[in-house]
């Protein structure tokens, strides 16, 4: 893992600038530094050495030196392509998995990017041509950020933080991803809390050229072919793809370990690793057992434990409190690098805390079957006949969706069949809706706002949705947006390189073959990830329904966090001072914490992270 940043600019800045650019990412790269300078193009990286530990510092080249990358990531498939691109005549000079890209590109050019299972954010550089190409990784683990500053000179960096320090950049918030951002936890991409910055979308590059930028997505085309769809077919191809994934995010010159919740994701990902390794450590959290009103009881450290030991792997039980989470606040506020609240981070924070300790610098995480195989438990309702028609549209739907926990379940199906399938896709599991944003924003903020839910409409129009199009947006939006976000923010943050494999290009084209039924059969979710492993997994663990890793927020902005909830609705908040609350948002906040029948910790969590991002990192 790594970090780049970078730039094109015709005025020569002093080179403190790079300078401060690669230094804000240093968390990401502590092991070392590296940069390049030709004119009017400069860029820098800082370096985690997991791979060819003593030949793999950047920037990489081709033989000649005429094509110069830094990258961020790792590529999975380097071995094969290393073998292929030596039997063509190319030279490698060091081990490095990134040095493949070099040499793919004098095979392929701008094709390049389609031909790499991993995950990257890359800069790699054309000396003849004077061209610059930037581009993210299919599934989006590795983020890459960028400000346009002409027709054809542009800033970029692996994080905001870092994109911040070059200095000929005027930054303003943006009042829309503001607004949005209570809605989902999270500012959706390509917007950011800056209206001159922007996130590369996932499985895009950017070239920039004396002939200007232009940015354009590439295919994923790996795994493509047609399976069949009998199922027992379906669960062998599951498999195949599944594990070879795994195993092929083992590759590592240094220790690996792995999260383990004692769920279906964490504990498939934790068995095939550990038969491929000599060592594994395994990590979970244990917390307060309040109960959590989407699954019952919160703490999962005791059936983590049994399976740890089922596995014979090194495990390690983090013991944490709201206190403890509470002092991690600034640090997850400072590494969300933007507005960010999903707080199950918190827990991602702890462990990578942790595993640094222990002397780790990758972690597995099995963030991504639910996505790809159906696993969020209102996916069970997606196959409902009350969605076959039109419901009832004479039901007010008002603020009311899947958080609605005081509401029962089969009222809130009758009101959200009534709703068109954007809204339903908002209501199955988003948070802060339009109205009561409204009631806690200003006016000032809220002119020329456009409503959140405009995203589901973008990934499909109209009002014919089937069960496969809800989970397909999931994948698409949530599964980028929140989960490798989550993942590579916070574990970077105690310079840990944090692996999905169900991230892979290749499952993810897998899934999106997948019909309903395979997804979900009956009361099981994720049916047929279920069914492929059920050699490896414990009765238990195959039995067990999904339990994500949900922190007791509700609970703790009422008692642990309550000062936080206070001061930021306050009139000495920043949100207040710079006009973005009304003036009597405190009182509307508070009723929305104590609604008996509607779960609204999440989204006034987002206001709290928000206030607190404004009071200690905004850039303007």
């Amino acid at each position: 893992m790594c970090g780049i940043a970078g730039y094109i600019y015709r005025d020569r800045l002093n080179s403190d600038v790079l300078e401060d650019m690669i230094q804000a990412l240093v968390h990401r790269g502590p092991d070392g530094k590296g940069t390049y300078d030709s004119g009017a193009y400069r860029v820098g990286m800082r370096r985690l050495s997991i791979n060819d530990l003593e030949g793999g510092d950047q920037p990489l080249y081709n033989e000649d030196q005429s094509i110069v990358l830094l990258y961020n990531g790792e590529i999975y498939n380097s071995p094969t392509l290393r073998k292929e691109l030596t039997a063509r005549g190319h030279e490698f000079k060091t081990k490095s998995d990134g040095e493949v890209i070099c040499h793919l590109y004098e095979e392929v050019g701008d094709a390049v990017f389609e031909h790499l299972d991993g995950m990257f954010a890359a800069a790699l550089w054309v000396e003849k041509e004077q061209k610059l190409i930037i581009a993210r990784d299919i599934p989006g683990e590795k983020p890459l950020y960028y400000a346009q500053l002409s027709e054809n000179e542009i800033a970029f960096s692996s994080e905001i933080k870092s994109l911040v320090k070059f200095k000929p950049l005027n930054l303003t918030l943006d009042h829309q991803a503001m607004w949005d951002f209570p809605s989902f936890l999270w500012v959706p991409e390509p917007r950011t809390i800056y209206n001159e910055i922007k996130a590369l979308l996932p499985g895009h590059k950017l070239v920039v050229s004396q002939e200007g930028i232009r940015v354009s997505a590439y295919a994923n085309k790996f795994n493509t072919e047609a399976i069949s769809l009998d199922d027992d077919a379906v669960v062998r191809e599951t498999r195949r793809v599944v594990e070879e994934s795994i195993k092929s995010r083992l590759l590592s010159d240094v220790p690996l370990g792995a999260f383990l919740s004692g769920g279906l994701d964490s504990s498939i990902i934790a068995g095939i690793a550990s038969r491929h390794l000599d060592e594994l450590s395994t990590f979970t959290i244990g917390f307060e057992n309040l109960d959590d009103p989407y699954h019952g009881k919160a703490d999962e450290s005791e059936v983590a434990a049994e399976y740890a030991k089922y596995l014979g792997t090194k495990h390690h039980t983090i013991r944490v409190t709201g206190k403890d989470f509470s002092d991690l606040l600034p640090r997850f506020c400072e590494y969300g690098d933007q507005p960010f609240a999903v707080s199950s981070g918190l827990g991602i924070l702890a462990v990578a805390r942790e595993a640094r300790q222990q002397g780790l610098k990758v972690l597995l995480s099995g963030d991504g079957a639910d996505e790809c195989f159906g696993g969020y438990s209102w996916y069970a309702h997606l196959g409902n006949p009350i969605f076959n028609n039109a419901g009832d549209a004479s039901l007010d739907p008002g603020n009311l969706s899947f958080q609605n926990f005081g509401v029962p379940t089969e009222d809130r199906l009758k009101v959200l069949a009534g709703m068109s399938p954007q809204r339903r896709a908002w209501a199955w599991h988003y948070y802060a809706s339009e109205t009561e944003k409204g009631q806690l924003f200003s006016n000032d903020l809220k002119e020329s706002i456009a409503s959140s839910t405009r995203y589901f409409d973008e990934f499909k129009a109209g009002a014919n949705w089937a069960p496969e199009d809800f989970i397909g947006q999931d994948r698409r939006f949530y599964f980028p947006f929140e989960m490798l976000r989550k993942v590579d923010r916070l574990t970077s943050s105690f310079s840990i390189e944090g692996r999905v494999p169900f991230a892979a290009p290749a499952v993810l084209s897998h899934a999106d073959k997948l019909q309903y039924r395979h997804m979900v059969s009956g009361n099981h979710l994720k049916w047929v990830l279920r069914k492929a492993f059920s050699d490896i997994l414990p009765e238990e663990v195959f039995n067990r329904p999904k339990h994500g890793f949900n922190v007791p927020i509700d609970h703790w902005i009422k008692t642990d966090w309550k000062d936080l909830f206070e001061h930021a609705f306050s009139k000495e908040s920043a949100l207040f001072k710079q006009g973005f609350i009304s003036s009597n948002a405190l009182e509307k906040a508070t009723s929305l914490r104590d609604d008996p029948k509607r779960l609204n910790g999440h989204s006034l969590f987002c206001y709290m992270m928000l206030n607190m991002w404004l009071e200690n990192h905004a850039q303007i």
